[in-house]
């Protein structure tokens, strides 16, 4: 039986979506876990403390940007006819106004606001259009899907360039390390995923400070070279940026794609908002992230107006030659943690999607005890691996990588902007013309951006494409296979009600314990029963109808996670509820279903389980090619019983093939 998503023909709580399955788990753990509480979500730590894991995490990936954003801004016009001061002075204009325009204003005073119980990100971001619409809406569906396929495409992106733009320091410190640049980098990455397996909850402790650290050099080194050349500060002038797109109409547009290397990571603003909090983050931002930021891209181009020889890698030469070293180590370390967060930020963006229905199943492990969000999931680990390997050997410099670099971002930017329009309408907040002219602004500024990085497919920007295009097909062919599967399954299936009142005078044998049947629909017999009666005649004295649900929030409420209703003397129902951002784990829901009203003793208790293989059998066409990759996906999805937790000692599985 594949993950499946209750049909609108099953009228289904609009909060919810059913996606059960089939699983197991050992006996030991089924009574150790089932007194366990559950692990924490959402903030619990002090403010500061909050603030300070903010610092690391939310803005690792933002705080590499002056590593590369300036230089490669400077590129095209030192090409073109080396640089001067108002074109320095109209960069300098575009990148601050920028943060300001979209992480300021877009994220920080807008978009935190927009929360699903406390969740960011455009999953979250899509439940909440969802619900607000109150029914499915395919075009909704598409966008949640195009946007969480570029976001797995930036988190292949971001730990190889960051990496490699602060490895390449050496070359300053010794230029005949050159040639090492590469294999260092690679050893840096490999060691950074081997790691993930063992989770990262020890050192994480850590990110917050050498973070906070970073921003205080980055601030530093910006106050000391803009006391030599107090000039830069007329870039606070919108005009001066102006000024160098009028003039500038044909490196402009050239120029916007690498001005927006200055905001990736903006994302992870509002993807990190359940992890910190909204004050925290804010906090964070206002009081060190930005004016840190931007006294350090003041110092960049004070640095180039005094010595126009600086203009090919600004940063490092911001630094004395003998603290030079001491700069490459913090900015290795920097591009470490910010890649961390990017690989945590997939494992939960793909956990999230899993839940949904969006992707198959795949293995999760926890890898701390008392928080439900530091999880690892081997094979997007291992996926994620291979792809940053590849971009770092394939493209050899970050000023390569820089031209791929932009295009999944500046498109999951757009994709929430659209969102939030749709759901500012949806809710009821502003009529639709009224969201459209509220949003305008920052629109029109993100699809210039997103324009000016589309320029640079050529270059590499058809990685993040093909990676996105590539996630985006699966996501498709997972959803559409899940949903055609239970279709096709609730057409032929026995509604619960009739089936109960005729078992009221059923033949077959009765026999001691209690059976749960796995069903994926609370409403239809599970087939499993059907295959049992068929086949064995034999029936438990207690039947527990078992379906766990993905609700359309992140975690689901300890009064909402589980109900029983008492059917007849002899059957019960049990459905079980977790929000898309936990690990569904039903042996340890099981003590809120005894809390709920259902009696029955563990030793004597059997899982039934329906596995229903898929086989494509359609037309030829696009619609079989993803029929067969559904097939495909399937096959590959992690085992039920270690994904839902469930007493593996006590499973019994019956099969069937079902063409789609």
């Amino acid at each position: 039986m594949t993950d499946q998503i209750t049909p609108s023909g099953s009228s289904p709580d609009p909060k919810q979506l059913s996606l059960f399955d089939e699983d197991e788990l050992d006996i030991a753990d089924y009574l150790r876990q089932e007194a366990e509480p559950p692990p924490e979500h959402g903030p619990r730590q002090g403010f500061a403390a909050l603030t300070l894991g903010a610092i690391g995490v939310v803005y690792g990936d933002i705080g590499t940007s002056p590593i590369y954003a300036f230089r490669e801004a400077l590129r095209p016009v030192t090409d073109a006819d080396g640089v001067n001061r108002a074109e320095v002075l109209g960069l300098l204009s575009l990148l601050i106004w920028t943060l300001i325009l979209i992480v300021t204003v877009k994220y920080v005073i807008f978009l935190l606001r927009a929360d699903n119980r406390g969740e960011g990100g455009v999953l979250a971001l899509y439940t909440l259009v969802r619900l607000a619409i109150g029914r499915r809406s395919i075009p909704v569906l598409a966008l949640a899907l195009m946007g969480s396929a570029l976001f797995f495409g930036d988190a292949i992106l971001t730990p190889a360039i960051s990496v490699l733009s602060a490895v390449e320091g050496v070359e300053l410190v010794m230029p005949s390390l050159d040639r090492f640049v590469v294999p260092a980098t690679l050893v840096i990455l490999l060691v950074l995923f081997l790691v993930q397996r063992g989770g990262t909850a020890r050192i994480a402790v850590l990110f917050g400070p050498i973070t906070l650290v970073w921003f205080l050099v980055l601030a530093g080194l910006g106050l000391w070279h803009i006391g030599e050349n107090p000039e830069v500060l007329l870039a606070f002038n919108p005009l001066y940026g102006l000024r160098f797109l009028v003039s500038h109409e044909i490196v402009a547009f050239t120029v916007l794609g690498a001005v927006f290397l200055a905001v990736t990571g903006a994302e992870a603003l509002y993807a990190d908002l359940g992890h910190f909090g909204r004050p925290p983050i804010i906090v964070a931002w206002l009081a060190l992230v930005f004016p840190a930021l931007v006294l350090n891209y003041l110092g960049q181009g004070a640095l180039v107006l005094a010595d126009p020889a600086t203009v090919a890698d600004p940063f490092f030469e911001m630094a004395p030659k003998s603290a030079l070293p001491f700069l490459v180590a913090m900015a290795t370390a920097a591009t470490v943690i910010a890649a961390q967060a990017v690989i945590s930020g997939a494992f939960s963006m793909a956990r999230g999607a899993m839940q949904l229905g969006l992707l198959p199943r795949m293995m999760i492990r926890h890898t701390a005890q008392d928080q439900s969000g530091q999880i690892y999931i081997p094979a997007i680990n291992w996926w994620l691996l291979f792809g940053v390997m590849w971009l770092v050997i394939a493209f050899g410099s970050s000023s390569a990588l820089a031209s791929a670099y932009g295009i999944a971002v500046t498109g999951t930017m757009v994709i929430t902007t659209i969102l939030v329009i749709l759901y500012v309408w949806q809710s009821g907040r502003l009529p639709l013309i009224g969201a459209i002219l509220v949003a305008l602004p920052i629109a029109v500024l993100e699809l210039a951006f997103l324009a000016s990085n589309l320029v640079k497919v050529a270059d590499g920007g058809y990685v993040p494409l093909a990676i996105g295009a590539v996630m985006a097909v699966v996501m498709w062919a997972w959803w559409r296979g899940t949903q055609v599967l239970l279709a096709r399954a609730h057409k032929q299936s026995v509604p619960l009600a009739s089936f109960v009142r005729s078992m009221a005078r059923t033949s077959a044998q009765v026999v001691p314990g209690t059976a749960f049947f796995l069903s994926p629909d609370p409403e239809v017999v599970p087939t499993a029963l059907l295959h049992n009666l068929k086949h064995n005649r034999v029936l438990h004295e207690q039947v527990v109808f078992l379906t766990v649900e993905s609700l359309r929030v992140p975690y689901a409420e300890p009064e909402e996670r589980a109900s029983y209703e008492k059917l007849s003397d002899r059957f019960g129902q049990v459905i079980l509820r977790f929000g898309f951002m936990e690990t569904p784990n039903v042996s340890r829901a099981m003590g809120a279903a005894r809390r709920a009203g259902l009696k029955f003793d563990v030793m004597t208790s059997t899982f039934f389980l329906g596995r229903r293989r898929a086989v494509a059998a359609g037309q030829p066409g696009f619609g079989r090619a993803l029929d067969r990759l559904y097939a495909l996906l399937s096959r590959l999805a992690a085992d039920p019983s270690d994904y839902y937790h469930i007493p593996r000692d006590r499973i019994v599985e019956l099969g069937e093939r079902v063409a789609i």
